[in-house]
């Protein structure tokens, strides 16, 4: 299977060792690029790409509300954002928006190759930089309680299943949870999967932002 990838970012020279990266795999194609997140839009509405590896600051519309649109529309895309790490606000932002990932454009080169294809199959990757200084910025921030705030999780799962959305929140992987609870990956995968559902997440981004609302993680020490 062919990943079909769109990449959005107003500097051509980033879009253009992006694209010599990923013209050597063999399972990943990129059908249009975008300078905008407008650009971005259009491309996702005509096209249907798997995976947009979306930039953040651009001009016009950002890669924040672009992918709001893109996440939100009728389609299958998912967002995967590549860009400077330079406001933990965007990190929040993006998230939030629906991105199912999060990496910064000083990571090794095969990481954003795995987490293109981690994305498109579905699962979600944040950076572990990234996680730890969102989790650091979610825990030194009040909590509003606004309209769109997510039910409580009490009540919604088990002892256990809030032990594995704790750990979920940390970043760890599911061989790391499993580990850290004496379990098997396999089991530690079912227990993401039951708090995917019961939780209503679209993926392993929104159980990190439910723990954090939820008061489960603190800031690493």
């Amino acid at each position: 299977m062919t990943l079909r990838v769109v990449l959005a970012d107003d500097q051509p020279l980033i879009r253009t060792g992006l694209r010599v990266l990923i013209a050597d795999q063999p399972d990943l194609e990129i059908v249009a690029e975008a300078g905008t997140g407008a650009e971005a839009v259009r491309a996702v509405a005509g096209l249907r790409p798997d995976v947009v590896v979306m930039d953040i600051r651009m001009p016009g519309m950002d890669g924040i509300e672009a992918t709001r649109l893109i996440t939100r529309g009728p389609g299958p895309t998912r967002v995967l954002v590549l860009t400077t790490f330079d406001d933990d606000e965007c990190v929040y932002g993006a998230l939030r928006a629906g991105a199912s990932g999060f990496l910064v454009k000083d990571m090794a080169l095969d990481d954003i190759l795995t987490a293109i294809r981690v994305v498109g199959a579905g699962d979600a990757l944040i950076a572990p930089s990234v996680t730890r200084r969102l989790i650091e910025e979610f825990a030194a921030r009040p909590r509003p309680v606004t309209a769109s705030t997510p039910r409580p999780v009490e009540g919604l799962v088990t002892g256990r299943e809030r032990e594995v959305l704790t750990l979920v929140g940390q970043g760890l992987s599911n061989a790391e949870i499993a580990a850290r609870l004496s379990i098997s990956v396999a089991t530690a995968k079912a227990h993401v999967a039951r708090l995917l559902a019961k939780l209503d997440a679209r993926d392993r981004v929104r159980l990190v932002i439910l723990a954090y609302e939820n008061g489960l993680v603190t800031p690493p020490r």
